[in-house]
Order: structure tokens, then C-alpha cells, then sequence
């Protein structure tokens, strides 16, 4: 059993690379969490030491950042988004993400935080349901005219203030200034279209499920059926709102969850396969390189020559 652990490193990549990353303090989950994991509020400047780009990421927390000055460029999913100054982009819980981008004098502040700082004195987790740019589904990007965007500024830097005074202990401080500044940037965000298809309305559904589901359940007539249509309906919706079938999009949440862990963790490639549902190596393997041109190995090894 030693030996073939052993081999496994050898074979799926350089652990010694990877524990040295992981355990790095440029890694970006250095500056994701803050002492109490609920809550952090930075200058964007004062982390702008992160090596670009910053590979697959996710966190158990909502993160948003606000630029003031400079371009800065993230991948949510498989959609690429450029924030410039008076704009600011929000990554949801547990989505992947990763940043391609961000200008050297590039100005701003990130705030992350968990669902449940917003649980107590001033508000509820089920307030998140107002926030549709919260949502897996909704839109990231929210622009804010001049006036606001001094708004969002004031309340940032009260809760940047109050994160550097007391390392984000002070709930009856940071909550209410959370809310509101959920609620001010609710003001400004795309709101959803009450009178959408029935064929967007579905296709939403289906993002959620399979964003949920992923790492169980990877069969089209398994989604049909939880949201009580047939699977050639669900094809027929999906791919006229998305362009792309709903294989393709369960083909690619997983190649997208696989390739975060061979970046992020030591775990073989056999256990990535059953963290993402595929019992059988070999056959991810296969479905891996049929998507990305090489098997999870020699992807392993680009990252770590890279």
C-alpha cells in the first residue's frame, strides 16, 4: 500500500510542488479567510502581491470586489468577466473561479463573508434570497453611477475599518453595515426578469441541480425528472436559451470540479475520479481527455511545470 501511495505521487505529479503551493502564503486562500472563516474586508492593493493567474479556486464564502481604479479580470465558472473602476464583481459560495488578470495599480477592496454572519440581531440566512447577483444563476457584474458608488465606497471602508480594528469579531458592527451594503448593491444589480420563458425559467433550475448534484448525479433523465419534464424537453429548453446541451453542461461542471482539484489538492487522480462521481478511473480519464486534449495526468504535470 506504501509503495503504490508512493507511486501515485511519482505518477499524478510533484506533491513536494503542490504541498509548497498549498502551504504558500501567496496561495489565494491565504488571504481568503480571515480568523473567525466568517468574515475578511481588504485592500485589494495590499494583496496584489498573488502570482497571475490565480488557477481554479473555491470558497465556502460569498466574495465581492469593488474597483476603484484599474482592470481587473476573473473566470466565474466557465464565464469571463472584466471589472473596471465604479464596478465591482461577486463570486457565489462554493462556485469555482479563477483570475486571469489584475492590473499592477489596480485599486479597490474585497470583503468575503459566510451566509452566516447575517444570522443574528439584524437579519437571517434567508435573506440571501433577495440577491439574485448572490445567486449561481445570476449576474456578477453590477455598475454603479458616481453617487452610489460613493455609497458602496463609505460602507466598505467602514467595514475594511472595522476588519483591521478588530480582525472581524464585532458582529453588532459588521452585520448591519453588510446588510445594508447587500441591499445598496441590490439597488444597482440586473434585476430578474419576472416574465421569462418557460424555457429560462427551466434552464435556471437545471444550473441549480446540476451545481448541487454534481458530484452524484451526471444523467440527463435524472434532472428531467426532479423537475418533472421529459429529458427531450429539457434538452430542447436548454439548449435553445444556453446554446449547449445539458450533457455538455454536466460534461463540463465536471471537467471544471476535476480541474480544480488536480490544481488544488494532492488527491490522486482515482480519488478525484470518485470526488467527482466517475468510479471508474480509467474511464474519467478518458472523458477528461476527450474534453481537454490530454489525460488528467499530463494536465497535472502542465500545472506543475507551468
Amino acid at each position: 500500500m506504501k509503495a503504490k501511495k508512493e507511486e501515485d505521487i511519482k505518477t499524478y505529479g510533484s506533491k513536494d510542488f503542490r504541498d509548497k503551493f498549498l502551504e504558500s502564503e501567496n496561495t489565494v486562500e491565504h488571504f481568503f479567510k480571515s480568523n473567525s472563516e466568517h468574515f475578511f474586508c481588504l485592500r485589494i492593493e495590499d494583496i496584489n502581491q498573488l502570482k497571475y493567474p490565480v488557477p481554479p479556486s473555491k470558497h465556502i464564502c460569498y466574495t465581492l470586489l469593488f474597483i476603484t481604479s484599474g482592470i481587473h479580470k476573473l473566470k466565474i465558472g466557465f464565464e469571463e468577466y472584466t471589472t473596471k473602476a465604479n464596478e465591482m464583481v461577486l463570486v457565489p459560495a462554493g462556485q469555482i473561479y479563477s483570475i486571469d488578470f489584475m492590473s499592477k495599480k489596480i485599486t479597490g477592496i474585497i470583503c468575503q463573508f459566510h451566509q452566516d454572519i447575517l444570522i443574528g440581531k439584524y437579519g437571517n440566512r434567508e435573506m440571501l434570497n433577495d440577491f439574485d447577483f448572490l445567486k449561481v444563476w445570476g449576474n456578477p457584474n453590477v455598475t454603479f453611477q458616481k453617487q452610489e458608488a460613493g455609497f458602496i465606497s463609505n460602507l466598505l471602508n467602514r467595514l475594511l475599518i472595522e476588519y483591521t480594528e478588530t480582525g472581524g469579531t464585532n458582529l453588532d458592527i459588521i452585520q448591519p453595515y453588510l446588510i445594508a451594503l447587500l441591499f445598496e448593491i441590490n439597488k444597482n444589480a440586473v434585476k430578474t426578469n419576472k416574465s421569462l420563458t418557460a424555457a429560462t425559467t427551466l434552464t435556471t433550475k437545471f444550473k441549480e441541480l446540476i451545481y448541487l448534484h454534481i458530484k452524484t448525479q451526471h444523467q440527463v433523465s435524472y434532472y428531467a425528472s426532479v423537475l418533472n419534464v421529459t429529458p427531450n424537453h429539457l434538452n430542447k429548453s436548454v439548449k435553445s436559451v444556453t446554446g449547449k446541451s445539458p450533457t455538455k453542461w454536466i460534461d463540463e461542471t465536471i471537467l471544471l470540479e476535476a480541474k480544480y482539484l488536480l490544481y488544488q489538492t494532492n488527491l490522486t487522480i482515482n480519488e478525484i475520479a470518485i470526488q467527482v462521481g466517475h468510479y471508474d478511473q480509467s474511464y474519467f480519464s478518458r472523458i477528461f481527455k476527450k474534453h481537454e486534449g490530454v489525460t488528467p495526468i499530463e494536465y497535472r504535470k502542465m500545472i506543475d511545470k507551468s
